[in-house]
């Protein structure tokens, strides 16, 4: 298990779900991973940020999706947060290394300061300057954030953008079939992975995948189908443990582990 009071720079620090239906996915995500939640007014219009609780640590966030998004068919979907205590000096940067800033550094109220960016591959990540909310009190145990993986079509000029704008270095695994996983390392610490999507994958857009740990992986999937998720991936297993791949009932992809977590 793991406390966490600070971040530091490139560390993935949160992650929020943009959701279709805040209410169905509160039940879905408390009787999969016994949250809590605490509903926090977003403006006059009576939209809430729901911050989501285990042990009385926050992990996560589920909140309404944007309406621009729905209209343009986005499904509902999980967002990565990486820390950048320096987000007005680092955010210039993605676009010098050939990516995008969709929404310029801004406040969020009294709790930190964002900005929304797409590296040159097209998955988007989110940056974080932390004031009073510094993102998950808890990570690495059943039921919160252990891992986020980044799928893409182009891994190397992936891998050069984050290592440039983030200070990543990488640790090389053998996928079989010629494929190679990069676990990232910021400092001492693993920080989440890059591979090369699959030919099951050629639809798919470029994204960050999150996943959360779990007890057993194959007892924690058939309770998220009986809550109405579907299997995207059945369970597998890796040389660090299992894993499973599905989508809640709103359609936003996550996955479990079951293993050895970091502390």
């Amino acid at each position: 298990m793991g406390e966490r009071t600070s971040y530091e720079t490139g560390s993935f620090s949160w992650i929020d779900l943009a959701t279709t239906d805040q209410e169905a996915a509160k039940a879905f995500y408390a009787g999969l991973f016994g949250w809590e939640f605490q509903d926090n007014p977003i403006d006059d219009s009576g939209a809430v940020y729901t911050i989501c609780r285990l042990d009385g640590k926050d992990v996560a966030a589920i909140a309404p999706q944007r309406e621009d998004e729905r209209n343009m068919g986005v499904p509902p979907h999980w967002n990565s947060y990486i820390t950048a205590q320096d987000i007005d000096d680092r955010a210039p940067r993605v676009s010098e290394l050939g990516g995008n800033v969709m929404m310029e550094p801004f406040d969020v109220m009294d709790v930190g300061r964002m900005a929304v960016a797409q590296d040159p591959t097209g998955a988007f990540f989110f940056m974080w300057k932390p004031k009073r909310h510094i993102g998950a009190g808890l990570v690495n145990t059943a039921g919160a954030l252990v891992w986020n993986e980044l799928g893409t079509k182009d891994v190397e000029k992936a891998r050069t953008f984050y290592a440039d704008l983030f200070g990543w270095t990488y640790d090389a695994m053998d996928m079989g079939d010629g494929a190679t996983y990069y676990v990232i390392r910021q400092g001492e610490r693993s920080n989440g992975g890059i591979r090369p999507q699959s030919e099951m994958e050629k639809d798919v857009p470029p994204n960050w995948l999150v996943y959360f740990g779990a007890e057993n992986c194959d007892e924690s999937a058939a309770q998220a189908q009986k809550l109405g998720a579907q299997v995207v991936v059945p369970g597998m297993d890796l040389p660090q443990g299992r894993f499973a791949i599905l989508a809640d009932p709103q359609g936003a992809v996550f996955a479990l582990f079951q293993g050895d977590f970091d502390d």
